[in-house]
């Protein structure tokens, strides 16, 4: 029932009642004066007058006050009637949605969400309360979506550091070859195109608020160039292991370089930290698919790795070793290439992750 019709009825049964109440007050009255001589003549057949006795002085205060009384009641019983309709209209249709309204303002204002607002009745007041649990819900929804962009960035800002560190290895293993031989110009060509990459790097994701957003811009790179950049990240991350590159060298792929070195970097970095002896990479084309391939003779991934997938700031339950940053940001890098990037462990032993990028991928 609309507050509307609520109240109109309650306020007629409160009317009703009050006049009600009012007549049979007025009766009660009416019936008590005739209780008692009024006085005055009664004229018979014949013309003979009687003469009634008249009332007391008493009498007539009782009688005097009968009549106030059953005016008073005309005047009063109405006043309470409508106090009474107004109360009951409070009570019933008012005081439980301004309640819960008032309750739902406070914790929203103590920062609150964690709660549901009811819908008491299906009135003017009951729609208020069911705006009202939606904005609480969109709010919470706003708020949980701030927590993720804040989570978000946050990943994005350890993705940004790390990613940051393999190629400064290059660049400072580099600075150290030419102290050497200051004549090596291939040195010096790696050297600028490690820094290249990087004031690239850091102009990308200077512009961007996730990981997800970093543009993808591919270029035609011979595959000769990318095994040598790959036995060259290898022997300058891995210096103590020992390594191997396979790999095609003839022809050329259309690839986003700068994520294909940082997706290498990556696993090669993560690879170095838990291998033993040897390290394996292995370079594949086929069928518009560039498949890189790491493989180490460590302890393998751990079980829980492989069954989720990798997520950032995930270590290891033994030692404390970090999987997560790298391989989630090479993970996601791969996406962003049409890819993807698939964890295992080989059958005697040691871990291997395959980065696969579509070569004929559309930013």
């Amino acid at each position: 029932m609309s507050l509307r019709r609520a109240f109109f009825l309650l306020t007629l049964c409160g009317l009703l009642a009050a006049v009600a109440l009012a007549a049979l007050l007025w009766t009660g009255c009416k019936w008590f004066s005739s209780l008692y001589p009024l006085g005055g003549v009664v004229i018979g057949r014949g013309g003979a007058i009687t003469q009634l006795p008249s009332p007391t002085p008493e009498q007539l205060r009782l009688l005097k006050a009968a009549d106030i009384i059953g005016l008073l009641g005309w005047a009063l019983f109405p006043v309470v009637g409508l106090g009474a309709a107004g109360a009951l209209f409070y009570r019933w249709k008012l005081k439980e949605p301004i309640r819960v309204l008032l309750e739902g303002t406070w914790r929203i204002q103590a920062h609150d969400l964690n709660f549901t607002i009811s819908s008491p009745s299906a009135d003017e007041l009951g729609q208020i309360c069911t705006a009202f649990e939606r904005m609480r819900l969109e709010l919470l929804k706003t708020n949980q979506e701030l927590w993720r962009q804040a989570e978000e960035r946050k990943r994005l800002n350890a993705a940004f550091a790390h990613d940051l560190r393999n190629p400064v290895t290059v660049l400072k293993g580099s600075i150290s070859l030419l102290r050497q031989d200051a004549s090596d110009r291939q040195t010096l060509d790696r050297l600028e195109t490690y820094t290249v990459r990087i004031e690239q790097y850091v102009e990308a994701m200077s512009t961007i608020q996730r990981l997800e957003q970093l543009p993808v811009r591919a270029a035609n790179v011979t595959l000769a160039v990318l095994r040598s950049e790959l036995e060259e990240t290898a022997r300058l991350l891995a210096p103590a292991l020992d390594t191997g590159v396979q790999g095609p060298d003839v022809g050329a792929v259309r690839i986003d370089h700068g994520i294909f070195l940082t997706v290498a970097e990556n696993l090669i970095g993560n690879a170095v930290r838990f291998a033993q002896e040897k390290l394996e990479i292995t370079l594949v084309l086929e069928n518009h698919v560039l498949r890189l391939s790491i493989a180490d003779d460590g302890p393998g991934f751990p079980a829980a790795l492989l069954r989720s997938g990798a997520k950032p700031f995930e270590k290891t339950e033994e030692g404390g070793g970090h999987f997560g940053m790298g391989l989630y940001s090479s993970s996601l890098l791969c996406q962003k290439h049409g890819g993807e990037l698939r964890l295992k462990n080989g059958s005697t032993g040691g871990a291997a992750a395959t980065a696969c990028f579509q070569i004929n991928c559309k930013p």
